[in-house]
């Protein structure tokens, strides 16, 4: 049976309230970034997460380390601290969602190149239909 971490991170992005869930899984991270608005409220992210949580779409996964300690109390809530006041995600987070993105551009472009040519083969057919009903007429 694996462990599975979660992790929601909450920000001010201007100038939008964004969520950043982490999900680490058998030592593989997986990223989705939620857009929420207006600051949520704690009630408000808990419904939310209660929703929508598996609907996300998560980037694909990328390989990391997962550290397993344990840690001071103290020690957590200076850290806890420290990520109020430090804005952005994590460097893993962000390549993650450059990563989902990256592959959502790819599927735009090959969608995009797959209907210019079918518009392409459809002028070529009306235009040879064209030529062939004036040709008819002799």
């Amino acid at each position: 049976m694996s462990k599975v971490n979660s992790k929601l991170t909450v920000f001010f992005e201007k100038p939008f309230w964004v969520g950043i869930f982490e999900k680490i899984e058998d030592e593989k991270l997986e990223v989705a970034k939620v857009t929420f608005g207006a600051e949520p409220k704690d009630y408000e992210i808990q419904e939310y997460i209660l929703k929508y949580y598996y609907s996300l779409q998560f980037s694909p996964a990328v390989a990391t380390v997962v550290r397993e300690t344990k840690i001071n109390p103290k020690r957590k809530q200076r850290d806890s601290k420290k990520q109020l006041l430090k804005t952005g995600v994590g460097t893993k987070s962000q390549q993650a969602l450059k990563l989902q993105q990256c592959q959502n551009k790819q599927a735009g472009k090959r969608k995009s190149r797959e209907q210019k040519e079918a518009d392409q083969l459809r002028m070529f057919e009306m235009k040879r239909k064209k030529k062939k009903e004036k040709h008819k007429g002799h």
